[in-house]
């Protein structure tokens, strides 16, 4: 099985300290890995995230906005996700193609079939083996983000309540759709509950 695992949720869930954790147990027990994120990932990709967050450019129509996140996911399959799968390494993943659904679907309302569609178009059909969901509120999410102080809000950040609750709403929809391959964890809990139970799951299913 390829140890491809996603990471999703609204901004300020606990994301990045989760995967942090996880890539700790990996180091623990020499196991290769690839650590990378959406958008982004390589050099071009990048380029490319910087156009969609910043609040400094022209700002992209909803279809603009689609076709750009999945340029850079072509971008990123091609060159790291993809070859590191090849070579047996895991691929630790902050978001991917339930980020597109959720916050494009969901929050922008485009059609769900035209992003599934697009998505398969740019992974060539590549699907994480694990979907791992931080549900976290809308006012907790908000409240975290407001409160960092190493940067501004990003473009998507800044977007209204209501688009933000549309997100976490297609998330928990995603989810249901798919239990065998998402892993929903409270973000509430503490990075040690949490931690302990994204590993006791992946030991329990003979991923460690």
């Amino acid at each position: 099985m390829k140890k491809f695992i996603a990471f999703e949720g609204l901004d300020g869930a606990g994301k990045s300290t989760l995967i942090q954790s996880l890539v700790e147990e990996l180091k623990k027990q020499q196991k290769p890995y690839v650590l990378t994120r959406e958008p982004g990932g390589t050099e071009l990709a990048e380029k490319i995230r910087q156009l969609l967050l910043s609040t400094d450019v022209e700002k992209p129509s909803e279809k603009t906005e689609l076709l750009l996140y999945e340029a850079s996911r072509a971008q990123h399959v091609s060159q790291v996700i993809a070859p590191a799968l090849e070579k047996g390494e895991w691929v630790i993943c902050d978001r991917f193609t339930a980020s597109t659904l959720a916050f494009q679907a969901g929050g922008r309302g485009l059609s769900e079939s035209d992003i599934h569609w697009l998505n398969k178009y740019a992974t060539g059909g590549l699907e994480p083996s694990l979907t791992v969901l931080l549900d976290i509120d809308v006012d907790s999410s908000q409240k975290r983000s407001s409160g960092r102080t190493d940067r501004e809000l990003d473009r998507m950040e800044r977007e209204k309540r209501e688009f933000h609750e549309a997100v976490r709403v297609h998330y928990l929809k995603q989810a249901n759709q798919n239990p065998s391959k998402w892993l929903v964890l409270q973000a509430k809990d503490s990075v040690k509950q949490l931690s302990e139970q994204l590993l006791t799951f992946l030991r329990k299913n003979s991923w460690l």
